[in-house]
């Protein structure tokens, strides 16, 4: 085994799994770091719950297994991103003064010997912090709350007419920087579940999805990320929040247990979350080096 949960648990302030992202605190477990490790040593191989698999046949990010820093009071994990020119990030567990220091000199050291094009540490903090930045990890429980039926004008895309339906390319377009255009292509080959559309004067102005569940690492039904955006001149009208409880009350009744969401500390879908009462897990800070 190459983690000690005695020395690892007492540093995870944050339920935050390098190659994974954010998890339920219930699937937080030594067993769950073991897995990326093996799934390094195996070429490009996806685990079962990998959000990512979704969208690839690759996993293109991986632990770098033989620069992993393990002691009793800090752990420094190392990746790799194979996508594009290449990225080095260092995830740095821990309490101690200098842990950013040294995750630092990690993450230059090891984009140099892999000629990655950038090298980034991922801090992962508790949710007790007075003024946090970076990204906050928030909890949609859908055993502990009822999701109602969505009011406004908002339906699966494919329940719209078929005029209607075509604006969506229209719509992906003009919110390609928010993973649209990607959606789109997806929908249009079939290859994703369902997304949520706003339309407003028989044009589609904002979207979520796609909606899909899959099992997380314990066998629970998790509700997995979705795309979401209401254009700019569309805003300010109540959409985002129709769509996103449109969105969580489809993921109830379809059987989900939760949600693990990541929103932009101060950004709008941040504010929302927070008003929903979802329950913060804790923060990520990424620091490009």
């Amino acid at each position: 085994m190459l983690f000690r949960w005695d020395w690892l648990r007492p540093v995870l302030t944050a339920p935050v799994v390098p190659t994974l992202g954010p998890v339920h605190p219930h699937a937080l477990t030594v067993d769950l770091f073991e897995a990326t490790v093996v799934a390094a040593a195996t070429e490009r191989h996806f685990l079962p719950y990998d959000k990512d698999r979704r969208w690839s046949t690759e996993k293109q990010e991986a632990v770098l297994l033989n620069d992993v820093v393990h002691h009793p009071d800090h752990t420094l994990i190392p990746t790799l991103l194979t996508r594009g020119r290449g990225a080095v990030k260092v995830f740095a567990y821990g309490h101690r003064s200098d842990i950013l220091d040294q995750a630092v000199e990690l993450a230059v050291k090891l984009a140099a010997v892999h000629g990655a094009a950038s090298a980034r540490v991922v801090r992962p903090l508790g949710p007790e912090m007075s003024h946090p930045r970076g990204v906050r990890i928030q909890l949609q429980d859908f055993t502990a709350r009822h999701c109602p039926a969505p009011e406004g004008p908002v339906r699966h895309l494919g329940h719209w007419p078929s005029p209607v339906q075509r604006t969506f390319t229209g719509f992906a377009q003009t919110m390609a920087a928010d993973g649209f255009a990607f959606l789109d292509r997806q929908v249009q080959a079939g290859r994703c579940g369902p997304v949520l559309a706003a339309v407003l004067e028989g044009h589609v102005v904002g979207a979520i999805g796609p909606m899909e569940i899959r099992p997380d690492p314990t066998g629970a039904a998790q509700l997995m990320p979705q795309y979401f955006a209401v254009c700019p001149e569309a805003r300010g009208h109540g959409l985002g929040r129709h769509l996103w409880r449109a969105a969580m009350h489809w993921g109830q009744t379809h059987g989900a247990a939760y949600q693990i969401l990541q929103t932009e500390v101060g950004g709008a879908s941040d504010h929302l979350c927070r008003t929903e009462g979802l329950t913060a897990l804790g923060f990520v800070r990424t620091r490009t080096v």
